[in-house]
């Protein structure tokens, strides 16, 4: 099985290289705050979330594992900051890469680091889409050898025609996958079915803002339609569960339509 995506990531050639810090404080397996106050969300990944005193939440499987992992990285140590597209979230956390310069004068990609080691997954936004090559292949090498939360029943893949399951899997990140039953566009938005019933079945809609994105990369995903594909994002229930796409990265093809 051949795995491509929809259009080559972006690369780390447009990152844009920031200020330096040291790490204090570690949050969970993806935020961290600098000496200086700053607190920072590695962008491009999504570790294992801790509750960290939220009403209702509980801790993901391996958080404390991904947190530790982390902190024993970086603690203490300093950091280069780089940059994409967005470089602040509506939380006011600074989203940057960051980079770690060891002993031995190595430059250690963080993100890249937590994605290797299994204590993440890659987690992208349409308005930071850089970097991402390297950190899927990270994920992809990592997956196939079951390590970290690969090796857990709460990140696994799951399988759209397991309706019942992703049912309950509303609000959660997922990675589902499944073949195209039915592509088509409807107004503005388009829809990709995996199933006949539309209104009970695994669904992808891609909105009129997202589908600009695909049209800049010359992406119809209208040609989509039964091929194999891995969707990830976070599981909605509306006419059955659903995932929003909001830019091309979301989906891999793992096998064209015929």
């Amino acid at each position: 099985m051949i795995l491509t995506f929809l259009q080559p990531a972006l690369g780390c050639e447009m990152l844009k290289k920031g200020y330096s810090g040291k790490v204090t404080t570690i949050i969970d397996g993806d935020t961290v705050f600098l000496q200086n106050g700053t607190k920072i969300r590695l962008i491009g990944i999504q570790a294992p979330k801790l509750a960290l005193g939220r009403d209702g939440f509980k801790d993901w499987p391996l958080a404390t594992e991904a947190k530790n992992i982390l902190s024993s990285l970086v603690f203490n140590k300093r950091v280069e900051l780089y940059f994409g597209e967005q470089s602040k979230d509506r939380h006011n956390r600074i989203l940057a890469h960051l980079f770690l310069i060891n002993s031995e004068k190595e430059k250690i990609w963080v993100q890249k680091y937590m994605l290797e080691k299994g204590m993440a997954r890659v987690y992208s936004f349409a308005d930071n889409r850089l970097c991402l090559d390297d950190l899927f292949k990270a994920e992809a090498k990592a997956r196939a050898n079951k390590i970290g939360i690969w090796n857990n029943e709460y990140y696994q893949i799951r399988y759209a025609d397991k309706v019942d399951k992703l049912i309950k899997l509303n609000n959660n990140y997922e990675l589902v996958e499944a073949r195209v039953l039915k592509a088509q566009k409807v107004g503005s938005y388009i829809y990709l079915n995996f199933g006949k019933d539309w209104k009970k079945d695994f669904t992808v809609i891609i909105k009129k803002n997202a589908l600009k994105l695909f049209a800049q990369s010359n992406i119809d995903p209208l040609k989509l339609e039964n091929s194999l594909i891995r969707v990830r994002g976070w599981i909605e229930i509306k006419n059955g569960p659903m995932i929003e796409v909001t830019h091309p990265e979301q989906i891999e093809v793992l096998a064209r339509n015929e």
